[in-house]
């Protein structure tokens, strides 16, 4: 399985993002998006189930940020808005097919994207 990330750059605080994820070679369970920070962890933000249904967000950025795929051409999205300099990190896709939990743990995916940076300017 690849996974290629596109769609970041720098955006003004206030405005809106959609990361795209395209996925190759097989169809998983769970897919999600993690971000990193300078100087600190990779942390959870989103994840959904392929087939739909149930989501999952991180509170920082519940209520302003939605997580869709497309299966017609196997992308995963992320749209954020009313962004702010704290959502600047290179945010990742991410995916499992071991069952259809919601882990917000990074070690619980076996596929990961090679990430794309996000900078968010005040």
């Amino acid at each position: 399985v690849q996974l290629q990330a596109s769609g970041g750059g720098l955006v003004q605080a206030g405005g809106s993002l959609r990361l795209s994820c395209v996925a190759s070679g097989r169809t998983f369970g769970v897919y999600a998006w993690f971000r990193q920070a300078p100087g600190k962890e990779r942390e959870f933000v989103a994840a959904s189930i392929w087939r739909g249904g149930r989501t999952n967000y991180a509170d920082s950025v519940k209520g302003r940020s939605t997580i869709s795929r497309d299966n017609r051409n196997n992308t995963m999205y992320l749209k954020i808005s009313s962004l702010k300099p704290d959502d600047t990190a290179v945010y990742y896709c991410a995916a499992h097919n071991r069952d259809n939990t919601l882990y917000t743990r990074q070690t619980e995916y076996t596929w990961w994207g090679q990430g794309t940076l996000v900078t968010v300017s005040s």
